[in-house]
């Protein structure tokens, strides 16, 4: 692959319980937005890909009748909380193998759908027919890590408050007021050691990326954008049996395979949208992907090094926890937020001078896989 892919634009709405709003509704207005922004004509996309997981059959095509865009290829891709991710692997090697020099990308899930709780998962799946759900999984993962490391759960809450933080300062996160150690503490329980405030919410969301070839950006005379340094996608391995759950490898794997590809190093990183469906899993993926040495993550949430004025700030947008977490959305969206980010277009949540971004989303519950999928993204302000 020797084309260059860059993200010329990005839009969305504001994550949150909109009930009353289909697929469909969701998605246009985005669509519609980053269409425009980019510059160019639906006459222009060459293709269009999808990330959902619960809209059913022909989710893209019906999202882009509305809006008169049709002929071009339209891929649906589902691959659990991966899928939006998936999708702009997906756009970024057809214009990088010369396939096509235009593609839009949307991610989009109504999850206000099922009322509330825990997803649903694959009925087939042996673990899930013994009961287990998601947050369960990560509280299992939490109370290993708080038995084989220093952490407590102060270390969980800080997490959260730092979450809450950044969300404050996002005009599309879903939680934006702040909160406090004690009240993450004191919040109902939901799976010892989480309360509330560590678990992502449920709700609906779309976002949009337009991304297109050197070629292509040559004819819009260049136009702001971010350079896909890296684009890596892993399936998790099978391990039957014991498996430690504070070390998934698919997410260590695919980091390293991504630092490779972009040819830079943890330390180079500005900026991290990683996947915290969960406090714990940011601890967790703060170790992965090389922040910090193994079982020493909670010296970076300490010593506040993962938000504004630290080493990296890790979840600019508030992240899954108070950005909201909207399945097939959350991949897109995290692309969303590196575009503005390394174009300086951020808001009151802009980091100075962030010239690298990494975007990381896993997906997927399945025994014997310690994730079904994992995306990494890395991108440098171009």
């Amino acid at each position: 692959m020797s084309e260059n892919v860059y993200v010329i634009s990005a839009a969305m709405i504001p994550f949150g319980k909109h009930r009353s709003s289909s697929y469909v509704g969701l998605a246009v207005s985005p669509l519609v937005d980053a269409i425009r922004d980019a510059g160019i004509e639906k006459s222009d996309i060459d293709a269009v890909y999808v990330g959902h997981s619960y809209g059913g059959m022909m989710t893209g095509q019906r999202i882009c009748k509305e809006i008169g865009l049709g002929t071009v290829p339209t891929v649906n891709v589902d691959n659990a909380c991966s899928s939006g991710a998936t999708a702009v692997h997906e756009a970024r090697n057809a214009i990088a193998q010369g396939v096509i020099d235009v593609a839009v990308v949307i991610g989009v899930e109504k999850l206000t759908q099922f009322g509330g709780g825990a997803l649903p998962l694959s009925p087939e799946d042996r673990e899930v027919k013994q009961g287990i759900i998601m947050p369960a999984v990560y509280a299992m993962r939490a109370t290993r890590y708080l038995h084989d490391t220093d952490a407590t759960p102060e270390d969980l809450a800080l997490v959260s408050v730092k979450s809450r933080k950044h969300g404050a300062l996002n005009p599309f996160a879903q939680f934006r007021t702040e909160t406090t150690v004690e009240e993450v503490l004191s919040a109902r329980p939901i799976a010892d050691p989480l309360t509330l405030p560590m678990c992502c919410p449920t709700g609906d969301g779309a976002a949009v990326v337009v991304l297109v070839s050197e070629r292509a950006r040559a004819r819009m005379d260049a136009k702001p954008g971010i350079r896909v340094a890296a684009s890596v996608l892993h399936s998790g391995h099978v391990e039957e049996g014991f498996r430690d759950m504070t070390w998934p490898d698919i997410s260590y794997h695919s980091a390293r395979d991504a630092y490779a590809q972009a040819g830079i190093e943890p330390k180079d990183l500005d900026m991290i949208e990683l996947h915290d469906a969960f406090s714990i899993a940011e601890l967790v993926y703060y170790e992965i992907l090389g922040l910090a040495e193994r079982g020493h993550a909670v010296d970076l949430i300490r010593d506040d090094r993962t938000t504004f004025g630290g080493d990296v700030v890790v979840n600019p947008s508030g992240g899954l926890l108070s950005k909201g977490h909207p399945v097939g959305a959350s991949g897109v969206a995290q692309v969303a937020e590196a575009f503005w980010q390394l174009t300086g277009q951020a808001g009151a949540r802009q980091i100075e001078d962030a010239r690298w971004g990494m975007t990381h989303v896993t997906g997927g519950g399945t025994a014997g896989l310690d994730h079904g999928a994992c995306t990494i993204h890395i991108f440098e302000a171009a």
